[in-house]
């Protein structure tokens, strides 16, 4: 009957607080015994804590698809998890239909049922001290022979390689100096806060090419060596909502990739809109789609190609990339389909 709410005081959102505490009262008009936290690692650890000892119904992230990942990532395998969106694109609150309205999420929270869900899980080394971000480190493998500047984390929704990433990159470099400097919205961003990143990066990337490895037989073959774009996904969930990996599912034990030739703002616009159109990009010549558990992507030349999470700045390549079945347990709506 226990239940942790861990809302970003950083957000810059009054109104995702707002909607925290009145989630935190209709909680405990059901009955429950809610706490709502501001401080992360006393959320986690108070969601550890309860959930070793039989009590919590869930840990409640206030945020978006980051957030979900974060949670994730500082708890222990098995902990209910669920999330009542306040990010930019949500996808796992739309993908499995989480409530936004805090009265409505409180009813779930009380009736909904858990799922078992699969997760990603990225290697790789610490060579991106800018996109290191601390608050995330992942609790799965933790093998005595790692070395010291070797990261792991896990991700739910997907990992993307090149002009994604670099954007991504962007709109948290924007995001965390409009934070320092004591901007009103604080670090809270929107789809407008990718206007200027985007254009930017259109006119400085440079589309190196990556190598793609999949995990065959005990061993790794080569995919692509001259692909400019990489997305590896667990769901089936993009940007509003791209179709790009039509077969994506979150409990099947398999990753789904899809790679991209073209290198200019061109190709992309082409790519967006054969995707829109019931995913018919998979039959472009310069489109590869498949499936594997484990992957190697990295670069054939000098360049630093960065790599993102779920929405969020990660690290350059090289990476690899790997399947963990059954890591992540979300409390949903009874209604729920989506897998």
């Amino acid at each position: 009957m226990k239940v942790i709410i861990s809302v970003n005081p950083k957000a810059g959102r009054s109104s995702s607080f707002l909607r925290a505490q009145e989630l935190f009262d209709q909680l405990e008009l059901r009955g429950f015994q809610a706490e709502l936290l501001t401080d992360i690692e006393e959320a986690l650890g108070k969601a550890n804590q309860f959930f070793a000892d039989g009590s919590l119904r869930a840990i409640v992230g206030v945020g978006g698809d980051g957030t979900a990942a974060t949670l994730v990532n500082r708890t222990a395998k098995g902990t209910p998890i669920t999330i009542l969106p306040a990010g930019t694109a949500n996808l796992i609150s739309k993908h499995f239909r989480l409530p936004s309205n805090p009265a409505k999420l409180a009813e779930m929270i009380e009736n909904g049922k858990l799922i078992t869900l699969d997760a990603g899980k990225v290697t790789f080394s610490n060579n991106c001290k800018s996109c290191e971000d601390k608050s995330i480190t992942a609790t799965e493998n933790n093998d005595a022979d790692k070395t010291a500047n070797e990261i792991e984390k896990i991700f739910l929704v997907m990992v993307s390689c090149g002009l994604d990433a670099d954007i991504v990159n962007g709109v948290h470099s924007q995001r965390e100096e409009r934070y320092k400097t004591g901007h009103k919205k604080g670090a809270h961003i929107s789809y407008l806060s990718y206007i200027k990143p985007i254009f930017k990066s259109m006119f400085k990337y440079r589309y190196a090419k990556m190598k793609v490895e999949q995990f065959v037989d005990g061993e790794y073959v080569v995919v692509d060596e001259r692909t400019k774009w990489v997305f590896i996904f667990n769901l089936n969930r993009y940007g509003w909502g791209l179709p790009l990996a039509p077969s994506a599912r979150g409990n099947d034990g398999k990753l789904d990739h899809v790679l991209f030739r073209g290198g200019s703002v061109i190709f992309g616009a082409v790519y967006v809109l054969f995707a829109q159109c019931f995913s018919s990009h998979k039959f472009l010549p310069t489109t590869k789609l498949g499936q594997s558990t484990k992957y190697r992507i990295s670069t054939t030349s000098d360049a630093k190609i960065p790599f993102q999470l779920d929405g969020d700045p990660a690290g350059n390549l090289p990476v690899e990339v790997e399947i963990i079945k059954d890591r992540f347990t979300l409390l949903v709506g009874n209604n729920t389909l989506r897998d």
